[in-house]
């Protein structure tokens, strides 16, 4: 399923090629026939992204809700001298209309097509859909302590924690997996466990990383030192692209320690994690127990 990084880049492409400009929309599959009758010759306000949601922000308070869920796609076409006819099961086209005016920018369209939910909503269902979402790295307006609120009063995975969109919006299992490692946290370690400070430099890493997974539209997750000319090993051959630690690395050794990265399953999907840069949380009262219990064995010979 597309990650945050993903979705942000999308509405900043729509944004790019639409915002300002009257759209014909279609729906060649006809499953959105009856709404883009009534959006067709409307004006894109422009497009905007809260973790796995898109909306198309249209004129007199309509927007297009978007989730691509796992196969779905939006390809945008900007300047294009001719628009093919459609191509497969494409739910939602638009095509800007010509413009004299002051406008330069050619002919732009986009096709959607996979989508598992593609809606016509209005002002008060988007911000009943945004109410649900917990802060999402890329917006200026998030707000991480209400994510870290969730997080410390939960005895749930913090790898289960970091993947529920209510409490993080736009993580997905690659950035879960990667910050995870790249803070040496275990990804079964209780949520109520973590310390603020942890969960402050998360957020600023997921900041820092999604940001750059925008620009370069691929997930790259390693630091210099371990890229593959620093180390001098072959590049990620991987269908997800991107230089990463442990998501998909399973059996291989860690680039940090050389351990063996190993994976499970959490809540129906699949953790990655090296054994020895992420190991197992004990707290202080096990950690404690232990000692005593080996001090007193210890006693006891």
């Amino acid at each position: 399923m597309p990650e945050g990084h993903t979705l942000r880049r999308l509405a900043d492409d729509l944004t790019a090629a639409f915002a300002g400009r009257a759209v014909r929309v279609s729906s060649p599959q006809g499953r959105f026939a009856t709404e883009a009758a009534q959006l067709d010759g409307s004006t894109v306000v422009g497009a905007d992204s809260a973790g796995k949601h898109l909306f198309v922000d249209l004129d007199h308070d309509r927007f297009v809700h978007v989730h691509l869920g796992l196969i779905g796609a939006f390809d945008v076409h900007a300047e294009v001298e001719e628009v093919p006819a459609p191509v497969g099961a494409v739910r939602l086209r638009l095509v800007t209309v010509p413009d004299a005016g002051s406008d330069k920018r050619g002919t732009a369209y986009a096709d959607l097509r996979g989508a598992i939910l593609c809606d016509l909503v209005g002002p008060a269902r988007r911000d009943e859909i945004l109410g649900r979402l917990g802060p999402d790295p890329l917006r200026s307006d998030a707000e991480p302590d209400l994510a870290w609120r969730r997080i410390s009063r939960s005895p749930r995975p913090i790898g289960d924690l970091l993947m529920d969109q209510k409490v993080l919006a736009g993580v997905g299992n690659v950035y879960r997996a990667e910050v995870l490692f790249r803070h040496r946290i275990h990804p079964l370690r209780p949520g109520n466990t973590l310390r603020v400070g942890q969960w402050r430099s998360i957020w600023a890493d997921l900041v820092g990383l999604m940001a750059e997974g925008v620009r370069a539209n691929r997930i790259d997750t390693v630091r210099p030192e371990h890229l593959p000319e620093a180390m001098g090993r072959a590049p990620r051959q991987d269908d997800h692209g991107g230089e990463v630690y442990v998501y998909r690395r399973t059996g291989m050794p860690c680039h940090v320690c050389g351990s063996t990265v190993r994976t499970g399953e959490l809540v129906g999907r699949n953790i990655f994690w090296c054994p020895r840069c992420q190991p197992t949380f004990r707290s202080r009262a096990v950690q404690s127990a232990s000692k005593d219990a080996g001090a007193s064995g210890g006693a006891q010979t």
